[in-house]
């Protein structure tokens, strides 16, 4: 890089990114054996080029004169064959170590992307589309790969071999190395200028991968509801233009690399030409022997094939530039949620009691209204509590704060009477268990998807959750029961079947609190109310808090809060609620029978 930097000026954007390779040193010290070997290897290889065309020049030499005989010419040919075997051995190796290396170096970097990613928070996250980071955490790190490989086995063995071949033209004939003050700027200037053009095309390729990678995802993982509005022809089209966008881009990447080897190859010829030109006039005058000429055409070539590589490395660095930045961008993100100042680290949720204190909230920090306002209430330890409301009222974001999935913007939210900031994120998301709207699954079976809840738990313990999420004997009609294999995000088994599950899977971690948001909106009433017996029977000393839509879900309540456009309106029991609160009173009679009086 240092011998590269030199080589090739460096605008102020690439000189940070190659100040922030620095980095990268942690991924290199622990493989930093094959670091060492494979460039050694290439230099071996390089030796050997640099030799080879001399001895070759003495056995032309003496093949001219007369004087070559078997007997004269064995110590050079033997030379030759072990420096031919050095040169394989260097080579080989070289390509080894360089392998080893790259795929050891993707690998740690991968795994630190990947777990920095699992730390993110949700406002982490949304910055990011799904498709940007699969391609960052793929087809980046892939790019980066290929550019250590690449320059392990170049990095040194392209101005190695472009300074030694430099050299003994120089030795054999300094009047015609002349020509090299014409083709080595004139390399350099082509150079210059296709990095300078590539960069930014690779970013912008780099960009429209990310673009596809999303509108693939997407329409695959919501390819039942693409079906069922019959709007296949759409998502064909949107992706018709992220392919022919990503078409484009290639295509304007791939000019650069496309106009690099003819314009390469144009230069080496014309220097080739030149040089037999001018060199067969002095073998002509007897001022050089013709096999000296045929070593210094060799080094000719290899001084342009040397240049011709650190074209390529060049090349390649625009496009692993480029990937190199997108990672940072995913290692460097500041995750807003951290517990490296909680107060008690150690710290468990013991009894489940919550309070929030004139708490509000937003998504966009920038925006000007509040999804949350002035929330204040709080919850005694083992109840249950209802929360109802309008579609988009704040509900499932009021539950959110609880484990801190995002913090407040004011005010505080506290789980047994501490701040959930003090809290280690792990102790106090142990101690609260959530069903989400949407229910995950991930492919496996049952019983593994089960165990999310409690990695340790029996197989009786397994069972009885199911049982009490009412779960189980739609898995016991399944010929391979729990050891049924459920595809990527649940999609062979119904709706209601993934409620279940996800709920069981909550009721396996135990835990003091317990959120189901919306959970049981794909289940029979029946249903319903046989997993509210259970988690009163089950649950008897957690705290458990309800969202639902049906008022049916959370009648039964100890307490129910009502909530409209980010706002409590109502705290109270059934009859309290049914009797002085008007969001309240229009919910139930929209719901029932009942005629309001």
């Amino acid at each position: 890089m240092i011998i590269l930097s030199r080589l090739i000026p460096i605008n102020p954007a690439r000189r940070k990114a190659v100040i922030e390779l620095k980095r990268w040193l942690k991924y290199i010290k622990p493989y930093k054996k094959y670091f060492i070997l494979g460039p050694i290897c290439m230099i071996v290889e390089v030796i050997g080029e640099v030799i080879l065309p001399k001895l070759l020049s003495v056995i032309i030499n003496a093949g001219n004169a007369g004087t070559l005989t078997v007997g004269s010419s064995m110590g050079t040919m033997s030379l030759m064959i072990l420096t031919a075997v050095m040169m394989m051995a260097g080579a080989v190796g070289g390509s080894y170590y360089g392998a080893k290396a790259s795929v050891n170096f993707a690998a740690d970097l991968r795994e630190d992307a990947f777990a920095k990613v699992q730390n993110y928070s949700f406002a982490n996250i949304d910055k990011y589309s799904t498709g940007s980071l699969v391609t960052r955490l793929t087809n980046d790190i892939t790019q980066l790969q290929n550019f250590v490989n690449m320059m392990l086995r170049l990095a040194l063995r392209a101005p190695g071999m472009l300074v030694a071949a430099l050299i003994m033209a120089i030795i054999i004939k300094p009047t015609l190395s002349v020509v090299f003050l014409v083709t080595i700027p004139l390399m350099l200037l082509v150079l210059t200028s296709l990095i300078a053009t590539g960069f930014m095309r690779f970013k912008n390729l780099q960009k429209k991968i990310d673009d596809l990678n999303s509108t693939v995802q997407e329409n695959v993982t919501n390819i039942r509801v693409v079906k069922s509005f019959v709007r296949e022809e759409h998502e064909k089209t949107k992706f018709e233009k992220a392919n022919v966008e990503l078409k484009n881009a290639s295509l304007s990447a791939m000019k650069v690399m496309v106009a690099m080897q003819p314009i390469v190859t144009l230069i080496m010829n014309l220097t080739t030409l030149a040089v037999v030109w001018f060199g067969g006039r002095i073998v002509l005058k007897g001022g050089m022997e013709i096999g000296d000429l045929s070593a210094f055409i060799t080094y000719v070539s290899q001084v342009l094939i040397s240049l011709m590589m650190i074209t390529m490395m060049s090349m390649f660095s625009s496009r692993a530039f480029a990937s190199a930045r997108r990672i940072c961008e995913v290692l460097d993100e500041k995750v807003d949620l951290q517990d490296d100042n909680a107060a008690f680290p150690e710290l468990e949720v013991k009894n489940g009691a919550i309070e929030f204190r004139n708490v509000s909230f937003r998504y966009d920090k920038k925006a000007q209204s509040n999804v949350l306002e002035h929330i204040s209430f709080s919850i005694e330890p083992r109840t249950t509590v209802g929360i109802i409301g309008s579609t988009g009222c704040g509900k499932s974001t009021l539950v959110s704060l609880i484990s801190r999935l995002y913090d407040a913007d004011k005010g505080e939210v506290l789980v047994d009477g501490v701040n959930v900031k003090d809290y280690s994120l792990k102790n106090l998301r142990q101690g609260v268990g959530v069903v989400l709207q949407k229910n995950t699954l991930f492919s496996g079976t049952i019983a593994e998807n089960l165990r999310w809840g409690d990695r340790d738990a029996t197989d009786d313990e397994v069972r009885a959750a199911a049982k009490n999420a009412q779960a189980d004997k739609f898995i016991s009609s399944f010929t391979e029961g729990y050891e049924t294999v459920l595809d990527q995000g649940g999609t062979n088994i119904s709706g209601g079947q993934k409620q279940r599950l996800c709920i069981a899977r909550a009721l396996l971690k135990k835990p003091k609190v317990i959120i189901l948001d919306d959970s049981t909106s794909a289940v029979d009433t029946a249903t319903e109310a046989q997993i509210r017996r259970a988690f009163k029977n089950q649950l008897f000393d957690s705290t458990k808090i309800i969202i639902a839509q049906r008022i049916s879900s959370v009648m039964d309540a100890d307490k129910i809060i009502v909530m409209n456009e980010g706002r409590i309106t109502g705290i109270g029991t059934h009859d309290s609620l049914l009797a002085g609160n008007t969001e309240y009173q229009e919910i139930y009679y929209s719901q029932t029978d009942k005629k309001e009086a």
